[in-house]
């Protein structure tokens, strides 16, 4: 079985997004007292104290800006944490990030065009892990798939990207 590669927020997106996000509003750090969050910079939880900042990041949009894609109607933008400075991305033991047992994930799918063609909701078991990686072997079956988004269900909150091996 494939394993796919999580991407993180690309360095240069994340050094726009610490001066403006993708609404365009200033980004405003904060110390994170509890920890927990799901940073996209580094694909891990943040610790108590960590500095960051809530923006928002429209993935699809950026893809296609470097693709030459029209998502049109299904670019969007939404809410994630990333660290306030720089952080180095993430580390070799990122493996699948924010894969816990019973969780609920949606895999996204788009094609080339930067439009939805088709979608999985994936419950997390045992190995999480091998569930991610069986529905993103799923997803990128289909020859039209550029890339997917992995999504918590709960908020709806793009968690990674992964494009086509």
């Amino acid at each position: 079985m494939d394993h796919y590669t999580a991407l993180p927020i690309p360095p240069a997106a994340l050094r726009e997004l610490r001066d403006r996000d993708d609404a365009g509003r200033a980004c405003v750090p904060y110390g994170d007292p509890d920890g927990g969050q799901p940073l996209r910079c580094c694909l891990r939880r943040t610790e108590p104290g960590e500095r960051i900042a809530l923006v928002s990041y429209a993935p699809l949009r950026r893809w296609a800006a470097g693709t030459g894609a029209e998502p049109g109607a299904y670019d969007e933008q939404g809410p994630v944490f990333i660290h306030a400075e720089d952080c180095g991305g993430p580390g070799p033991e990122a493996g699948r990030p924010f894969a816990r047992t019973g969780v609920l994930r949606t895999v996204r799918r788009y094609d080339a065009a930067g439009r939805i063609v088709g979608g999985r909701l994936v419950e997390l078991g045992e190995d999480p892990d091998a569930d991610l990686d069986r529905a993103l072997a799923g997803a990128f079956a289909d020859p039209e798939v550029a890339l997917a988004h992995v999504r918590a269900v709960e908020y709806g909150c793009f968690l990674f990207e992964v494009r086509r091996p």
